[in-house]
């Protein structure tokens, strides 16, 4: 199989990584851009040595699919652990376990340690798990690859206590951009859902709770998609089996062709694969088919399962995104969930991990009453903020022309560079929440930033990164942005080295005063 582009260079990170001793590394894929073949393609050049890897996986429709893509991919047959099914013995280099079964004590105690080089734990925001830990700390020599969807802030820092690394991330927006996932539409409905007196379990809305809270709106709810969904492939998420059962009854008696199922269902297979074929327009779930199932052919999700949880949000949305022949794009269906908490995933979830351009992107959505592309929305809400804070920061460069500094502040520094990213950072793994080193400060007061505004060995590492591909790029030093900013110029950020040199020379040679000839505010090298 030929791997795109962006997969044979996640191969190449997650190798590197490991030769490099970062033993624990993850890949970041969004749901539909091939995580699957990828970490087949990893384990198809980890075992060419002979040694033997571990495919880890908590359903068994992603055994399946472990098991089918490896074999796809690199033709290597697998072994199978779970339940009857062992690999002991086998001849397989390569094992697809259920961490279910591989993680009972007896199980697990009948594999050497050092059975396995490579483990892959698909699904890795389940990896902090009793039963997850229990198995890779019995392997604790191997080689570890943890794949996920794109986690939110929290799912990374909570993934960062276990991994040392991430080896390589796809974002959404490439995905999208590239061509290899559908474009998302995201339409507001202006029904207002009352979610107000629903509670929190384990650090999410409570489905119990939720599903009452829903019932009231399921009919206006389905008169909304009689609007909406006329024509298209739809899959709904909803919060508890018997209201994803009620909606469905709903939506047939309104004239709308649609199937249920749900982990109970005898005939699960034959559903979704009529569905598939057709013979029903909407398919209700209860949170079934987030992970584990694939039918490129839909085109409009509605989430009527509100989630706090960024990666759960991704993986029901993600149902809808791959490519089909005659897709132009995926209809995301909003609804204004009445709630007092602030944490609620929207669509702009899907492209945003800032707060605040998430909220811009959320506010054109309610503006727009024919729906958003969602990728234009970000640029516009990031073309919007960058603006603001350039404002804001030409206000604090006003005021710090008064003061008298040596050095740059590293926020002040990131948005004179336009590092979205070092503005916006926060730790994620251990090693980048400990402090600063003494040679890192060094080197960076060196350089001209401000060494006591520097809070973390990761924001160290950072900025000393973006000042060495700088220098390479020859862009303008800290001290020339620092030196020309007091003089009114702006988006020196983004000035050649020489062109900075140059102008600096021009006010030295002037007694340093601006030139007569030069307007700072509107100056472009």
């Amino acid at each position: 199989m030929e791997l795109r582009p962006y997969q044979n260079e996640a191969v190449e990170a997650i190798r590197n990584e490991w030769i490099q001793g970062h033993q624990k590394t993850l890949l970041v894929l969004p749901t539909g851009t091939g995580k699957t073949i990828v970490f087949s393609k990893v384990v198809e050049e980890e075992t060419k040595d002979g040694s033997k890897a571990l495919i880890l996986a908590h359903r068994g429709e992603l055994l399946d699919q472990a098991s089918e893509k490896l074999l796809e991919t690199s033709g290597l047959d697998s072994a199978l652990e779970k339940a009857e099914s062992s690999a002991i013995g086998s001849s397989e280099q390569v094992t697809v376990a259920s961490v279910q079964t591989l993680s009972q004590h007896k199980r697990l105690a009948s594999f050497a340690k050092d059975y396995f080089k490579t483990i892959v734990v698909d699904e890795a925001h389940h990896s902090m798990s009793n039963t997850y830990q229990r198995i890779l700390t019995h392997f604790e020599g191997a080689n570890v690859l943890g794949v996920t969807a794109t986690p939110d802030r929290s799912d990374q820092k909570n993934l960062g206590k276990y991994f040392d690394s991430k080896a390589y991330e796809y974002s959404l927006h490439q995905a999208i951009k590239e061509g290899y996932l559908a474009p998302v539409r995201a339409q507001m409905i202006p029904l207002e859902l009352d979610i107000h007196s629903v509670g929190v379990s384990n650090g999410d809305y409570a489905v119990g709770e939720v599903g009452s809270a829903l019932e009231p709106y399921l009919n206006q709810i389905a008169l909304e998609m009689l609007n909406y969904c006329k024509g298209r492939k739809t899959v709904v998420f909803l919060p508890l089996v018997k209201t994803s059962k009620k909606f469905c009854e709903l939506l047939n008696l309104h004239g709308i062709r649609a199937a249920e199922v749900n982990g109970n269902s005898p005939d699960r297979d034959e559903i979704l694969a009529d569905f598939e074929a057709g013979e029903y327009d909407v398919l209700c779930n209860s949170m079934l088919l987030t992970e584990g199932w694939d039918c490129p052919s839909v085109d409009t999700i509605v989430v009527l399962r509100p989630t706090k949880v960024r990666s759960l949000y991704q993986q029901m949305v993600g149902r809808g995104m791959r490519l089909h022949p005659g897709k132009k794009e995926l209809l995301l269906l909003d609804f204004l969930w009445m709630t007092e908490r602030h944490d609620l995933c929207r669509p702009s979830a899907l492209v945003s991990k800032d707060e605040e351009l998430a909220k811009r992107i959320d506010q054109k959505m309610m503006d727009q009453e024919s729906g958003i592309d969602l990728l234009e929305a970000e640029v516009e809400a990031e073309r919007d903020a960058i603006q603001e804070r350039e404002d804001a920061l030409a206000r604090e460069l006003a005021a710090m022309r008064k003061r008298k500094s040596k050095l740059v502040d590293p926020i002040q520094y990131a948005f004179s560079i336009a590092a979205e990213d070092l503005a916006s950072y926060e730790p994620t793994f251990v090693w980048e929440m400990g402090p600063a080193t003494e040679r890192q400060l060094s080197y960076l007061e060196k350089h001209g930033i401000f060494p006591d505004a520097v809070t973390s060995c990761g924001m160290a590492s950072m900025l000393i990164e973006k000042l060495k591909n700088r220098q390479i790029e020859g862009l303008a030093t800290p001290k020339q942005i620092r030196f020309l900013e007091r003089y009114g110029f702006l988006h020196v950020g983004m000035w050649a080295f020489e062109a900075a040199s140059k102008m600096i020379t021009r006010i030295a040679d002037n007694h340093w005063m601006l030139p007569r000839t030069v307007n700072a505010a509107t100056y472009r090298p």
